[in-house]
């Protein structure tokens, strides 16, 4: 890949000093000086490059690996040429993490649009919004009546800040977004195009077959430390209000209904819907695509397979797959035979074809 200058690279890090920081164990003292620059996959890593193995599945593409480092574990060490250097860690994708926001600390948030620093000429900042010292507002972004912003906040081009929001310390609103009845903690990363605080989908039957819309007062609430994905929509609640808990982490393309509590440090991964009114404990994952009824339960620790279909409660610490999802263990014994039943079919027919 040519030079990347969205993301150039570090000034340089001792491989010592790095290894220190991660808490890894250097192979080889004698490469502690060398100067560590990016993070890059093994295949294509070049002198100044840190790399990270996990399998030894990928052994192959250390033939064309010139990295000044790999981060492995001790069971695939010895795979890796003598002639680079290893660093030793019990977690070497948490490892890897750690060293990538290191050397490339620009990206781990949406980066600036414009060299302007505080409130853009081109930005409207209603007069009874309150903004610490330190906020920055960029050109066509709003801030709406009575809104209250933390200092470091960064509120990107063309987002829009509702009236009586309030949004904590060293967050980021990035471009196109819109946080409306919110109360958002500190360190947030919201991308672009996120939506926030807009009325949920509620109905009631009409006198003449039609649809009532049912009025949504409730607010969102966004705790510290949260990460919500571009284009993902987060309704607020009923007459109660829509949580997202500290150091959850919500990918791309989520939609996440009415009144649904999400506990601290879930993982939601892209295209997943979340019904209205939906409990979802701490430390819960849910793979991409999955559908999750509403007034359900979903325990602390759970754990559901992508493109599963969750109509009914989950106890803590299951694992879950399928339509409807169930145990994971009943899922894949149903999976095995249906292929079964499906492969004695087919011998069946071509034995009537013989």
């Amino acid at each position: 890949m040519e030079q990347n200058w969205f993301f150039p690279p570090h000034e340089g890090i001792r491989l010592g000093d790095l290894a220190d920081r991660l808490g890894a164990e250097l192979s080889d003292v004698s490469a502690a000086d060398r100067a560590i620059h990016a993070v890059a996959p093994v295949y294509r890593a070049k002198p100044g490059d840190v790399c990270y193995m996990l399998s030894r599945k990928n052994r192959d593409e250390l033939e064309t690996c010139q990295a000044s480092a790999i981060i492995c574990d001790k069971a695939i060490a010895s795979i890796v040429p003598h002639t680079i250097p290893v660093l030793l860690a019990a977690k070497p994708h948490t490892a890897f993490a750690l060293a990538g926001a290191l050397l490339h600390e620009n990206a781990m948030r949406p980066s600036y649009n414009t060299s302007e620093r505080g409130i853009a000429p081109g930005a409207f900042v209603d007069p009874t919004a309150r903004l610490e010292a330190g906020v920055e507002v960029e050109p066509t972004a709003v801030v709406g009546a009575g809104a209250e912003v933390g200092s470091g906040t960064r509120i990107a081009a063309g987002a829009v800040i509702g009236p009586g929001v309030r949004i904590g310390r060293d967050c980021t609103i990035s471009a196109g977004a819109s946080i409306l009845c919110a109360l958002v903690g500190n360190n947030v990363i919201i991308h672009p195009g996120a939506r926030i605080g807009q009325d949920g989908f509620g109905y009631a039957p009409g006198p003449r077959g039609g649809m009532i819309k049912i009025v949504q007062v409730g607010r969102v609430i966004i705790q510290d430390h949260v990460e919500i994905g571009a284009n993902t929509t987060i309704d607020r609640g009923t007459m109660d209000d829509t949580v997202i808990g500290e150091g959850t982490k919500i990918d791309n393309l989520v939609q996440i209904g009415h009144n649904v509590r999400i506990g601290r440090y879930c993982g939601i991964v892209s295209q997943v819907g979340i019904a209205g009114s939906t409990r979802i404990g701490d430390g819960v994952m849910i793979g991409g695509n999955a559908g999750v009824n509403g007034h359900i339960s979903i325990g602390d620790g759970a754990q559901i397979a992508a493109m599963s279909g969750v109509a009914s409660d989950v106890p803590a610490g299951e694992r879950y797959g399928g339509i409807p999802a169930r145990p994971m263990k009943d899922f894949l014994r149903d999976i095995a035979e249906m292929a079964m039943r499906a492969s004695e079919r087919q011998k069946k027919k071509g034995g009537k074809d013989e």
